[in-house]
């Protein structure tokens, strides 16, 4: 094989942005992202994708917050930890203590430094923490999907509610639309709104926040509870959504 040594090339190069991944056991433990993630990044957003292992003590967070143009934080079978917010009587089974530490240092550094900040589902819950906010388990089912292990996963998104966008907010301006349609699939949602926090959207039912903005530092800080990248192929609000995130990462 030949090698093109010190090529030059053309065109300008596609922004980085970091997908963190979770903590998870198949056989042994691995690190762990769904590829519906990754996938609407390369096509709507135009961006290169960087899996950031949620292993605590290998992270040089301070680095990484360095090189990379953005961060998205993804959904995950786990919750926040209560202990992250305050909450005292946490009997909760279904964490990631690692996690938790990553996304919100990591987060915090990225913020700090200007970058822009997008999460999804646990992402949402995990920059609501972040800015002082606190969470709730105790959700209303008739339109907040809770999960289950016997869920089976070709039915998991079936469940679809709709959600009011603010006025005059981000999303209500790409979107083009007053309220849309959406899947939730989730333990956990927003009790206290995280300080300097926007509301960008709420359920119609019960007026549970399900999207926020901020932007504290130069960069974008954006986040849904529901799942934009399940049924982004035949939804023009999730695209919308990812293409918002992909003029964020170049300053547009």
């Amino acid at each position: 094989m030949r090698f093109a040594c010190c090529r030059r090339e053309d065109g300008p190069l596609k922004p980085v942005i970091g997908v963190l991944c979770c903590n998870e056991i198949v056989d042994r433990p691995i690190q762990a992202v769904a590829t519906r993630f990754v996938q609407p990044l390369v096509r709507y957003a135009g961006a290169t994708v960087l899996l950031v292992p949620a292993v605590a003590d290998a992270m040089d967070t301070r680095a990484l917050a360095g090189r990379l143009d953005g961060l998205l934080l993804t959904g995950s079978r786990s919750n926040v930890a209560g202990a992250r917010y305050g909450k005292t009587d946490d009997t909760d089974n279904a964490l990631d203590l690692d996690r938790d530490a990553v996304a919100l240092e990591l987060a915090g550094r990225m913020i700090e430094a200007g970058r822009p900040v997008f999460g999804i589902c646990r992402g949402l819950q995990e920059l609501n923490v972040l800015f002082g906010g606190t969470l709730t388990d105790t959700l209303d089912d008739g339109h907040h999907r809770q999960t289950d292990d016997a869920t089976a996963y070709e039915t998991l998104f079936d469940h679809v509610h709709d959600v009011t966008l603010q006025s005059g907010g981000l999303l209500s301006a790409v979107i083009g639309q007053p309220s849309i349609s959406v899947t939730s699939v989730h333990r956990q949602g927003i009790d206290r709104l995280g300080e300097g926090l926007r509301v960008e959207g709420r359920a119609r039912s019960d007026g549970l926040v399900e999207a926020f903005s901020a932007r504290p530092c130069g960069g974008d800080v954006l986040a849904v509870q529901w799942h934009p990248e399940w049924d982004v192929a035949e939804s023009e609000p999730s695209q919308a959504f990812f293409s918002l995130i992909g003029r964020s990462l170049k300053g547009d």
